[in-house]
């Protein structure tokens, strides 16, 4: 497992963007590449819900249908870490968003979930108001 620590998230109104940041931490790069780094977030009553991912190795990334073409993750291998800018942001995305890491690409997966992924940040709230 990796340590990862996430910043970001806040209160934005609707239409509005944010950015997310997740370091890891306890992996060398060239164990690192070898992983795969994502978001998940939770609302009140709600399952966890995969939002986007990246393989390290070369970038290849994938999104949730919810957030296809507002939200673009990307990452900064120098500093082993993934970014999730989120625009057009509206009010159903509000939730608590955690970052998560796996060992391995999820390309094989049809819906990543949220037993897929060994690593957890501690999360962080996002509201979008109305």
């Amino acid at each position: 497992q990796v340590q990862l620590v996430e910043s970001g998230g806040g209160l934005v109104q609707a239409g509005g963007s944010l950015k997310l940041s997740c370091t890891a931490f306890g992996r060398t790069s060239d164990v690192f590449e070898r992983y795969t780094m994502g978001w998940f977030r939770q609302a009140p009553g709600k399952e966890r819900e995969f939002v986007a991912a990246i393989w390290w190795r070369d970038g290849t990334t994938y999104y949730g249908d919810s957030v296809k073409g507002r939200f673009t993750i990307s990452k900064e291998d120098t500093k082993n870490t993934a970014y999730l800018q989120m625009n057009s942001l509206r009010p159903d995305d509000t939730a608590v968003y955690f970052c998560a890491a796996r060992g391995g690409g999820i390309g094989h997966l049809d819906l990543p979930t949220a037993v897929d992924f060994s690593s957890w940040a501690q999360g962080t709230q996002v509201t979008v108001s109305s």
